[in-house]
């Protein structure tokens, strides 16, 4: 593409140059004087001289043509199209009028190759002169003679001056042929033409024409500039081609890929769905393509398992995350347009909400809110010598609290039931405030409320997968419930789910952590940022829950509404875990509770969890095995 461009450039560069040229003529262009048109070999008064041979003086009373330089002015009649113009000598007309012959002698055309003239005499005596016929002259004391010769004649006591010859009047004698009216006939060589055109000034020197300004070099040079204009033409008529014909391919092209990502299918799907989701915008890859700087890589924000995320600028100024996949799956893009629309529809504090998507291009582009702190893998695991919000209990607390009410909307309040299938720190999000959300929903997965598991293909992080699921291959809620039980670990010792700076068979962090809480350490594995002024009883009950997210039998996990529920007694200090929860919004002790910072952190949607209650009937059975946490309220 860069090569294209300059060649363009290089060739428009060149059209700089003749253009140029050319336009050092444009003062000499056609012009209008009175009511006539002119063109070169005549000149207006306010043009160079080199624009034409003869000048015009116009105004909008009279027009008049000076035949020589600095020469007398005739009053222009018309001009016709076989190059001849008709004027005439005002003070001849006049003295022909009154019939004064007398001053004959101050009227003269000059002697030129293209003017027809013809010879008068103007004589001292009434005597007849051979070849010659007599007219009167108003009695003016002066004889004139006139005769047919072209060419001027010697006649003793006679003065000859050169006047137009008329048109003949037939049946009458050649002394009604005088007129001050007469035509001239423009016949100029096209070597004057050619000296124009070249930018010349053609001269009539002791009458013949020369080219002045015009050097050998630059004739020698015309042939090879009218090549190059040609050639200049067809270059660019030619790249104008490509251009055209890469713009169509390229608009074909994105049409196939839209075509091909399930563009109609989401645009069905968006239109019947019309008041129940969110607007989803379906981006054009040139906007994307603008707002990452053609995912220029000073534009990355992350990678993942599934692709990679880009800061964008809209045109609107708005700041977007930009995810572009690693590749796609073909056969499942009716489920990903499902998961798009799907997700359209979650409007939830603690998750990551998508704006839109683009379909245009290879592999499906999406669009999500931009969080601009980062994820929690990068706040809780590299060394941020300047940043304090993650050095105390309380904002891990919260976070935990964020994290958990999202995945119980998902599980338990969404239109379909959600598993997100990637739970882990660097999926957590930080907006403004430190606030959690939920972000990478590229390998969810939506279920029918019958259904208790989805039989998949193995995917997931190192160090957050369910071992149960590794081993079937059927992920369940119990599943995403395993992974946040590492996050939780995550959060209480600021250790990686897998470090080589731990022994063998410490590695993974879930090994390290049982040990701990096996040999009741668990105080010597917490975070040494927060150790020392974090309250311990929370951070103990924290860590029973984490274990038993982490229990190796899933249906032995409590499930994420029980998680959240659980963390949020561990946020107001409910240390007895058979006290039965407060019911938000339910009963006095519950309105009371609504004051706590722990209470406002937690953002499920309470209306579509109350009208839920056939799911979580439905679900029972799932619950009926995990160990009870706290007795299940009725909801």
């Amino acid at each position: 593409m860069d090569e294209t461009v300059s060649v363009l450039v290089f060739f428009f560069l060149l059209l700089f140059v003749v253009e140029a040229r050319r336009t050092s003529r444009k003062a000499c262009e056609q012009f209008t004087c009175g009511e006539l048109d002119f063109k070169f070999p005549f000149f207006r008064t306010d043009m160079p001289s080199r624009c034409g041979l003869f000048k015009l003086n116009c105004s909008e009373n009279i027009s008049e043509i000076q035949l020589v330089e600095d020469g007398k002015w005739y009053k222009i009649k018309s001009v016709s199209q076989a190059e001849t113009i008709t004027i005439t000598d005002t003070e001849l007309n006049q003295s022909l009028i009154t019939g004064n012959c007398r001053d004959l002698s101050s009227f003269f055309l000059p002697d030129s190759p293209w003017l027809s003239l013809t010879t008068l005499y103007k004589c001292n005596n009434t005597s007849m002169k051979n070849g010659f016929s007599y007219a009167n002259c108003g009695g003016q004391g002066s004889s004139l003679y006139y005769s047919n010769l072209r060419n001027g004649h010697d006649v003793p006591g006679c003065s000859a001056i050169n006047t137009p010859e008329s048109w003949v009047i037939p049946g009458k004698g050649n002394q009604y042929d005088v007129n001050a009216t007469f035509s001239l006939h423009i016949d100029l060589p096209h070597s004057c033409f050619d000296c124009y055109n070249r930018g010349g000034e053609c001269k009539i020197i002791e009458d013949k024409y020369q080219c002045l300004g015009v050097t050998q070099e630059q004739k020698s040079h015309e042939g090879i500039k009218l090549g190059l204009g040609v050639g200049i033409t067809s270059s660019v008529l030619i790249c104008g081609g490509i251009f055209l014909y890469v713009k169509m391919k390229n608009t074909n092209r994105r049409k196939r890929f839209f075509e091909r990502n399930g563009g109609l299918l989401l645009q069905q799907q968006l239109a019947s769905k019309e008041g129940y989701v969110e607007k989803t915008i379906v981006f054009r890859s040139t906007e994307l393509e603008k707002a990452t700087e053609t995912f220029s890589l000073s534009r990355v924000l992350g990678h993942g398992g599934q692709g990679t995320v880009y800061k964008g600028i809209l045109a609107d100024g708005r700041i977007v995350a930009v995810k572009k996949s690693k590749a796609v799956d073909e056969d499942k893009l009716d489920e990903f347009i499902n998961e798009i629309v799907i997700l359209s529809q979650i409007n939830h504090r603690n998750i990551v909400r998508i704006l839109g998507c683009c379909l245009e291009t290879e592999v499906p582009l999406l669009v999500y809110e931009f969080i601009p702190n980062g994820n929690l893998f990068e706040l809780l695991h590299k060394e941020c010598d300047d940043d304090h919000t993650l050095t105390t209990w309380e904002a891990r607390l919260r976070i935990a609290i964020d994290v958990a009410g999202a995945l119980s909307y998902l599980h338990y309040a969404a239109a379909s039931p959600i598993y997100h299938r990637d739970i882990k720190s660097t999926n957590i999000m930080l907006d403004e405030n430190f606030r959690a959300k939920v972000s990478d929903f590229g390998t969810s997965r939506s279920i029918t409320i019958d259904q208790s598991h989805l039989t998949t293909m193995v995917s997931g992080t190192v160090g957050y997968v369910d071992p149960e699921y590794f081993q079937s291959s059927q992920f369940t809620e119990k599943s995403d419930v395993y992974s946040f039980g590492v996050v939780l670990v995550e959060l209480i010792t600021g250790e990686k789910p897998v470090s080589f700076q731990r022994s063998e068979e410490n590695r993974l962090l879930v090994t390290y952590f049982n040990l701990s809480m096996k040999d009741d350490r668990i105080s010597d594995i917490i975070d040494s940022r927060i150790r020392d002024n974090c309250k311990l009883e929370q951070v103990m009950m924290m860590a029973k829950l984490a274990k038993m997210c982490l229990n190796r039998k899933g249906k032995k996990r409590p499930n994420m509404r029980e998680v959240w529920m659980q963390l949020e007694r561990i946020c107001l200090s409910r240390v007895d875990l058979n006290e039965d929860v407060p019911t938000i919004g339910n009963d006095e002790e519950g309105e009371a509770a609504q004051g706590n910072t722990c209470i406002e952190s937690v953002n499920i949607d309470v209306t579509n969890l109350t009208t839920s209650t056939s799911r979580y009937n439905t679900n029972a059975a799932l619950w009926s095995d995990a160990e009870v946490l706290f007795p299940r309220q009725t909801w």
